[in-house]
């Protein structure tokens, strides 16, 4: 598999819930109401028809899309016994100010594959810039992160895996 990417076992299973209810649950009640529509005559004027037959297309497309996600991604767990940040990493920050000194708030991030990413939940992808300066350091001490906006410092207060 030379394009696989990485997930977490809570990702497979969100892609895999996902495609099981729109395969087994959404799809066939939208086929009966497409049938139902199609029975009522003329096609071409039938919004009902048209509707489901737009939203069918839209599912399926969800569905491709989802198998392509699921068979090309590998299910990886994070290592704890590293010593080292890794993929599935939950991590605590606090951004430090240009003396050093922390400022703001403590933040939570947890590093997953690019399939997962949530800002709102803290799921950044390993790929982001931040991912990319955590993966791989020690779980204690500074960290920076280069961003387009510039370099930002970062103090590691704690990281711990799923």
């Amino acid at each position: 598999m030379t394009n696989a990417r990485p997930i977490s076992p809570e990702g497979m299973e969100k892609l895999r819930a996902e495609w099981e209810e729109l395969w087994y649950q959404t799809r066939p009640k939208l086929l009966v109401e497409i049938a139902e529509a199609a029975a009522q005559g003329d096609r071409s004027e039938n919004a009902e028809y048209i509707y489901g037959k737009r939203k069918l297309r839209e599912i399926d497309r969800r569905l491709r899309q989802l198998d392509d996600k699921i068979t090309k991604s590998v299910v990886v767990e994070g290592a704890r016994e590293t010593g080292k940040i890794v993929f599935g990493a939950r991590i605590r920050l606090q951004r430090l100010d240009a003396d050093g000194k922390p400022s703001g708030q403590e933040m939570r991030v947890q590093i997953v594959g690019v399939d997962e990413i949530d800002p709102v939940e803290g799921r950044i992808s390993m790929d982001s810039p931040m991912g990319k300066a955590l993966m791989g350091m020690a779980p204690e001490g500074k960290v920076e992160v280069i961003t387009p906006r510039g370099k930002v410092v970062y103090d590691i207060l704690g990281v711990d895996y799923p």
